[in-house]
């Protein structure tokens, strides 16, 4: 595949994941890696009323603040032919309104109002024929191709943000109304391509990057928490959070073979705080760590899992930590969703507690198998950005020769 099939074009990106986001973000991925042929304007979500009022102390508000009040950084090259805009603009908190005429005139006045802000930052910088690229905002960016008038329209869908209460409200009408509106829509899974395929035909699977280079080589020494525990170890890197991983799953595999231990190694949200796993003396929480540093734990891992809930929120969720696992060459047994088929033949996936058991004995079993490691790693290597936005420019010049677009 050709590594650039667009060249010298100018694009829009904005969506729900701001530049100063502070985890890793598929938006920003995606961004550089169109930057190295192309030149990009990366649109952060406009300051909104409640944050302004509320979270004058977070980082991203004080940051939006400066421009806006002082003119800080307002549009700045962040990257060689990436310029990054903070909107000069305070938009309204909105989502609490029922639907109806209010809601929407409203929301079509913080568009707009982001829109001009949009245009001023792309004026300045010369834009010419810009190609708008909307990441799942299906709030502020739902009239922004009526008030921006781009070349091309296409709309990126990385989650089933309808399975988040904050998004339903008005995300029932909002995200299938946005998906019918895009010349094309690219998806980072079969699942969600299948969706958006629901209201625009021009829906495709674009996959997804992983930057697993530091998960490649085997660090020199093994992190200090991690080096008292006995093995084999069962291990998991990322939030622990009970919306998306099953906490009983844990339980059921650490009670089932008490001679594993069971590491859990990220931020915990409440429910897992008060779980019956902080009772047992097989599983170990070892906290927050730096992500420079989750490799050095992930090759300290004998397995790795991911044992996701199965509902709308994580069946058509990529699952990135699968792609670090296996650069580390590690087993990985995980939940069977739409989204693990891709991994299938290099992953253990299981449909119930027992089938998670007897595949992480299996898993076990065959430790050291070099070929299988090999076949992990390569598998790992080759879901690159690259291959993510060659599909991705593969879509739009498709929908320009097909549609006439410029």
């Amino acid at each position: 595949m050709e590594k650039a099939l667009i060249n010298n074009r100018d694009f829009v990106i904005f969506g729900l994941q701001p530049w100063d986001i502070a985890i890793g973000s598929n938006c920003k991925n995606i961004a550089s890696e169109i930057a190295l042929n192309n030149r990009v304007l990366y649109v952060n979500r406009p300051l909104d009323r409640i944050n302004l009022l509320k979270n004058r102390k977070d980082s991203q508000t004080l940051n939006r603040i400066k421009s806006l009040k002082e003119g800080k950084d307002v549009l700045r090259e962040a990257e060689p032919k990436l310029w990054v805009l903070n909107p000069r603009v305070v938009v309204e908190s909105i989502n609490f309104l029922p639907p109806g005429y209010l809601y929407r005139k409203l929301n079509r006045r913080n568009n707009r109002r982001l829109a001009n802000e949009i245009s001023r930052a792309a004026h300045s910088l010369n834009f010419r024929d810009p190609i708008l690229l909307i990441d799942d905002d299906f709030f502020h960016g739902l009239y922004l191709k009526e008030y921006l008038q781009p070349s091309l329209f296409v709309y990126y869908i990385r989650d089933f943000l309808l399975s988040q209460q904050y998004f339903v409200r008005h995300g029932r009408r909002a995200e299938p109304l946005i998906i019918q509106k895009a010349d094309a829509v690219a998806a980072n899974s079969k699942y969600l391509a299948d969706y958006a395929g629901n209201f625009n035909k021009n829906s495709v699977d674009i996959g997804q990057g992983c930057d697993v280079e530091d998960f490649l080589k085997k660090p020199s020494t093994v992190p200090a928490d991690i080096s008292g525990i006995s093995y084999p170890i069962i291990g998991y890197c990322g939030s622990l959070t009970a919306t998306r991983l099953d906490i009983q799953l844990v339980i059921f595999i650490a009670q089932k073979r008490p001679d594993w231990n069971i590491v859990l190694v990220g931020p915990q949200d409440e429910v897992f705080k008060n779980s019956d796993l902080h009772k047992m003396t097989n599983v170990f929480f070892l906290g927050s760590k730096n992500p420079s540093d989750l490799p050095a734990y992930t090759h300290a891992f004998d397995v790795c899992i991911n044992p996701q809930l199965l509902n709308q929120m994580t069946v058509g969720n990529y699952p990135r930590k699968v792609d670090e696992y296996l650069a580390a060459g590690k087993p990985v047994v995980a939940t069977k969703t739409a989204a693990m088929e891709m991994f299938a033949e290099c992953t253990y996936l299981s449909i119930n507690p027992q089938d998670y058991v007897n595949k992480i004995d299996q898993a076990l079993s065959e430790a050291g198998d070099e070929e299988a490691e090999c076949k992990r790693r390569d598998l790992a290597r080759s879901h690159t950005w690259t291959q993510s936005v060659s599909k991705l420019y593969k879509l739009i010049n498709e929908t320009i020769f097909t549609h006439g677009k410029k």
